[in-house]
């Protein structure tokens, strides 16, 4: 299948280029990096070079993209507004990276990024792609959502237990933290290397721009806090919910275990999450705790920020909207050490 990426540039492009050169059934013919057209792949992502020796990034537009069989969007939030409608009905799968099409409801988009939807009638023909927990709508999907990186792992870690009825709907808290490459390729003063070393802070209070698409997919009211970890990759989300009845926290774990049940990507144990053990996979790792003094159910949940949370999953998402096994091409064990 002739595949065409446009944000190849970017870490989330670059990931996805990794990724389609180990798929069987993908080949990319357009990197499109409007900001760096004109340089070769492995000058700008050496460790892209042996697998690209001669693609070179491009300012392809939609008259580029439209004769593919599949195309990934990985552009920055509010970009993909302009180029999605001269692409829909195009390629035979279109899957976008970005924020532009995961909410349902323009004015909630308005809310929370401030400005306008460029193209709020296609709202609705997005499948949202966490397969995991709405794989039923992703079979010939010939548009789909890939969801932010920390509603997945929010979403893994607290959806099942919502929609068993096993903790309340409102007031659920979730801290999580993300590796730097979720800022994108571009340095700023607040991810500057210097920045973040040796630093650990919360940022985006209360406003988080992810909290509700994290609401939607968990089904939920969710008090977000969003940190910032000197770490290359990776997310671990940790949530607080309360129970609606007493419960075991062997029950919690048999709630996730079973939702999960025939998942590939998604481990269920009484470990601890690491971030480390899902670096540079699509993997999930996910456990729960019940404590009986405070009356709080903890949920877990780690993921590779730009595997999982990003390019990985748009990958699954494809796959399975292109009727191929979801793990063609994508790595279920992380890199370790």
């Amino acid at each position: 299948m002739r595949v065409g990426i446009l944000g190849a540039s970017g870490f989330a492009g670059a990931e996805l280029l990794r990724l389609c050169a180990g798929h069987p059934e993908f080949d990319v013919v357009v990197a499109g990096g409007e900001s760096q057209a004109g340089r070769a792949v492995g000058e700008l992502y050496p460790s892209l070079r042996t697998v690209y020796p001669d693609l070179v990034l491009s300012a392809a537009g939609p008259l580029e993209l439209a004769g593919l069989d599949v195309v990934f969007l990985a552009l920055p939030h509010g970009a993909s507004q302009a180029v999605v409608p001269a692409l829909a009905g195009g390629p035979r799968l279109l899957v976008d990276l970005s924020a532009d099409f995961r909410l349902r409801e323009a004015k909630t988009y308005e809310e929370w990024y401030g400005l306008a939807h460029g193209a709020p009638e296609l709202l609705g023909r997005f499948a949202y792609g966490i397969p995991e927990l709405f794989g039923e709508h992703l079979p010939d999907a010939p548009l789909v959502a890939a969801p932010g990186c920390y509603p997945t792992a929010a979403a893994l870690a607290l959806a099942p237990l919502v929609r068993a009825g096993m903790v309340e709907p409102t007031g659920i808290v979730v801290d999580a933290a993300s590796g730097v490459s979720g800022a994108g390729r571009s340095a700023t003063e607040t991810t500057h290397f210097n920045s973040v070393d040796e630093d650990f802070s919360a940022y985006g209070l209360l406003r988080h721009r992810h909290t509700p698409e994290m609401e939607q997919a968990i089904g939920a009211q969710v008090l977000f806090t969003p940190h910032l970890a000197p770490m290359n990759r990776g997310i671990l989300a940790t949530c607080y919910a309360r129970p609606t009845r007493p419960v075991e926290q062997s029950a919690v774990l048999e709630t996730l275990a079973e939702a999960y049940a025939g998942c590939p990507f998604v481990s269920v144990s009484e470990a601890s999450p690491s971030t480390k053990a899902t670096l540079g996979s699509n993997s999930a790792q996910v456990t729960a705790r019940v404590d009986d003094r405070t009356g709080w159910l903890l949920s877990i949940c780690a993921i590779d920020n730009l595997g999982k949370g990003a390019s990985g999953q748009a990958v699954q998402c494809a796959n399975l909207a292109l009727g191929l096994a979801e793990t063609t091409g994508l790595s279920r064990a992380g890199v370790y050490p």
